[in-house]
């Protein structure tokens, strides 16, 4: 079936697939394996910046800071170049395994060595060698990854304490604040580039988990996992995507929040996975259409429209028809500011939730809980985990459920797959939609997939995608 077009191409920086996770057992006593994170300031302006007259900034201080905490990430990953002839002659001989070598950046966070960097940098790696500012080179290995956000926390032994970025508060940054990017394009060793907050809370994903802030500093290829900093040097982004129809940029990238990105690599380091909370509603954003569909005035907000039964939103006693517009003190305009406010936060975490209830605003502590619902976007499928219940039911123990359909080509087979269970995937059963995106994300780029799938109709149905 087609590939996809479309008006712009979302394109990864460099990389190949989740190696797995390592569970980190550290010292919480031990100074050099903890977070930095930077005294609270009102700005990350040094000074009255007016963007007509961009001399008037000093970025040498924070870039000096900067170039330092940030190493190149070399994976190295090995495949099976297969030549008929000498297989004809000598059998699997002939089977030769190739190096396949892809680089990225990452950013030294403690002084003991933990590296922060992308999941799609260091994916499917059988190596790991990072390179220091100062051109020493060590064996890195992989502490864990967060796929759906594209983080990945790595380790090198090094004798001498290192240089280690201080982590800025992301949530602090606005639009228009000076930023730098630093990495390595094109192994170009510590580039720094300037630029602005062009947007926060940008959600480029299908999924919805997603919350980058948007920068026109240049990133190009080799960027990924690199720095982006505030004026004062301190890390508020890794960088991670460009919005490109070349794969070069051209005006737009990406970075994950420092305050996602800190949150996530403390759970990996402390529970050894991503610990995620839900609010437990489902709904969606507003606009003039939707509120004109809905009959109701309040143009900016997340709609509810049904509550997750037994959810901490349940408890609370948010009911459909409520329009959440505040988490926290964090104002929420649409989906993306709510994923935003809910991301950082873990199951048990109470979080304040103000919504417009007919003409009040009503105020309601939620206590979220663990979110057991994992998503995954494929090649115009919205694939999701089976919950318990629908396991039980279903009489399974493996598969995941064709949530959506988002791809044109498919829409003549739309009632047939939309509902349908995924069993297989290549013949690999499909546990969960951990064990999907790590088969999908294995497959070389035009290979197809054999799909084993359960009608809502109970029937087994095979094909090709």
């Amino acid at each position: 079936m087609k590939r996809f077009s479309s008006l712009f191409l979302v394109s990864l920086l460099s990389g190949a697939t989740t190696l797995g996770a390592y569970k980190l057992v550290f010292d919480n006593d031990t100074p050099s394996s903890a977070l930095s994170i930077a005294a609270p300031q009102s700005s990350s302006y040094t000074k009255n910046v007016s963007l007509g007259v961009p001399e008037s900034v000093d970025f040498t201080e924070a870039a000096d800071k900067a170039v330092h905490t940030v190493v190149h990430v070399k994976n190295t990953t090995y495949a099976t170049a297969t030549n008929p002839m000498l297989e004809f002659f000598y059998g699997s001989r002939g089977q030769q395994p190739q190096a396949q070598v892809g680089t990225g950046s990452g950013v030294i966070i403690t002084q003991d060595g933990y590296i922060v960097t992308n999941n799609h940098v260091i994916q499917n790696a059988s190596d790991l060698e990072v390179t220091l500012n100062d051109n020493k080179s060590y064996k890195a290995r992989l502490v864990g990854t967060d796929s759906k956000m594209d983080i990945a926390l790595l380790k090198i032994d090094a004798k001498e304490k290192l240089p280690y970025a201080t982590f800025g508060n992301s949530d602090n940054m606005k639009v228009g604040e000076w930023v730098l990017a630093v990495g390595n394009p094109y192994n170009l060793t510590s580039t720094v580039t300037a630029g602005i907050v062009s947007a926060k809370a940008r959600n480029l994903s299908k999924d919805g988990l997603q919350s980058f802030i948007q920068t026109d500093a240049a990133v190009n290829p080799g960027n990924s996992g690199g720095a982006l900093v505030n004026t004062r040097g301190e890390l508020i982004g890794i960088n991670t995507m460009i919005s490109s129809q070349t794969g070069s940029y051209v005006g737009y990238s990406f970075a994950v929040p420092s305050n996602i990105t800190r949150k996530i690599i403390e759970d990996i380091m402390e529970y050894g996975n991503v610990q995620r909370g839900a609010l437990g509603v489902q709904g969606g954003e507003l606009n003039s259409t939707v509120s004109k569909e809905l009959g109701i005035n309040q143009t900016q907000g997340f709609y509810v429209n049904s509550v997750v039964d037994k959810s901490g939103a349940q408890k609370a006693g948010i009911k459909k028809g409520d329009i959440i517009v505040k988490i926290d003190d964090k104002a929420v305009n649409g989906f993306s500011d709510l994923n935003a406010a809910i991301v950082t936060k873990r199951p048990n975490d109470v979080v304040k939730v103000t919504l417009q209830r007919g003409g009040d605003l009503v105020t309601v502590p939620v206590k979220l809980s663990k979110n057991e619902i994992n998503s995954y976007s494929y090649d115009g499928l919205e694939l999701q985990d089976l919950s318990a219940d629908e396991k039980k039911q279903l009489k399974l123990n493996y598969g995941v459920r064709i949530k959506e359909i988002t791809d044109e080509d498919y829409m003549p087979y739309y009632d047939e797959l939309k509902g349908g269970i995924i069993l297989t995937i290549n013949n690999t059963k499909a546990i969960d939609i951990e064990t999907v995106s790590s088969i999908l994300g294995n497959k070389n780029p035009n290979q197809r997939v054999r799909v084993e799938m359960l009608t809502k109709n109970g029937q087994i149905v095979r094909f090709i995608m």
